[in-house]
């Protein structure tokens, strides 16, 4: 048993969005991402994509999306936790985070031009 109150569903979700309101305002990268998902997927409707091929988007955007949302979160409790000092350590932890972001960001661009080559330079 938890020492804490459960807070229902409402709550919960009023609480994700509350996170996602708070990285969509703070970080420009994230804005950038949702950006070219949403051109991304009106290319995807225009070329006539079918339901497979939107999952395999869908996947792909959410990855991004949800590496850069804990790329944030690891950014913000190390900063907390370390007050803004300089450490090495930070250092490196934020710089493997935004990696991951990289990675993930590169992987989708692939996926996305695997998709769009059969349609484009058919």
């Amino acid at each position: 048993m938890t020492k804490f109150k459960s807070q229902g569903f409402n709550k919960t979700f009023m609480n994700a969005r509350k996170g996602f309101r708070l990285v969509f305002k703070s970080e420009m990268n994230i804005r950038i991402h949702l950006i070219i998902a949403a051109l991304v997927l009106i290319a995807a409707y225009f070329f006539g994509f079918n339901y497979i091929e939107y999952c395999i988007l869908l996947i792909a955007i959410a990855i991004v999306i949800i590496s850069e949302m804990i790329n944030t979160a690891i950014e913000f409790t190390l900063d907390s936790i370390y007050h803004n000092r300089y450490s090495r350590m930070v250092g490196m932890a934020k710089d493997i985070s935004a990696g991951a972001v990289m990675i993930a960001s590169i992987i989708s661009a692939l996926i996305g031009i695997l998709l769009f080559c059969k349609y484009i330079f058919l």
